[in-house]
């Protein structure tokens, strides 16, 4: 099946009719709940060789302690836990001691508070700015064109480096905090230690790119038109 592609995101079935929803559900040609079951054995093979079956386990844990309300059925459950609540709640199911804080700078207020709370909590907390190691950009090969000041010294993020430090620092878990877009990528690449993602960079939305696509229809509708091309994004 090497040409074999899934495309759950455009399901055609209701929600709760489908067959990853429960085992009599209905399912498209494609559906890799009834093509993978190999993959599915597989999966299951690798969580326990890896020693993440405790953290799928207290995962799924975490995701029912989000909820309140649960005695009254699905249409009436109500969620009670931001996502950071979560992550120290998972931490501690976990016996995670020592947390690493991945950040861009542009969000070092927010950086600041985060550390502030996990300690509260009895975490240590190793964080690392994207500007670590202060190395210029021209050694990327940036022209000063591409620079976002002209004309002067700007340090390039460095999300390789802020992995290899809390690599050595030996983190239990590492918290991506407003990384930009690549960047995340190489962090995610180099980290030793399993992360996960607190908030993600968007500069227009206030770090909150999924309201782009809930005003697919409105404000953002230019986006489904793929011949059009965005005049903010061209060279000045």
């Amino acid at each position: 099946m090497k040409n074999y592609i899934p495309t759950c995101a455009s399901c055609p079935f209701k929600l709760t009719d489908r067959i990853c929803r429960k085992p009599d559900g209905k399912y498209p040609k494609n559906c890799p709940t009834v093509l993978k079951e190999k993959l599915s054995k597989k999966s299951m093979e690798l969580l326990n060789e890896t020693g993440l079956f405790e953290l799928a386990k207290q995962s799924a844990i975490q995701e029912g302690d989000g909820y309140t309300d649960k005695h009254k059925g699905y249409d009436f459950i109500r969620p009670i836990k931001p996502r950071i609540q979560e992550i120290w709640e998972l931490a501690e199911k976990m016996g995670y001691k020592r947390i690493g804080l991945a950040f861009c700078i542009g969000v070092r207020k927010e950086a600041q508070v985060v550390e502030a709370l996990f300690k509260k909590r009895g975490f240590e907390v190793a964080s690392v700015c994207c500007k670590v190691g202060c190395v210029p950009k021209e050694d990327f090969g940036l022209r000063d064109d591409q620079k976002i000041v002209p004309g002067s010294f700007e340090s390039i993020c460095n999300p390789a480096l802020q992995a290899l430090v809390l690599n050595e620092v030996g983190t239990d878990l590492n918290i991506l905090l407003g990384l930009c877009v690549g960047h995340d990528t190489i962090f995610l690449k180099f980290s030793e230690a399993l992360c996960t993602v607190l908030a993600v960079k968007d500069r227009v939305l206030a770090h909150n790119p999924l309201a782009a696509i809930y005003q697919i229809d409105s404000y953002y509708r230019w986006m489904n038109h793929s011949t059009l091309t965005d005049e903010s994004s061209k060279e000045v």
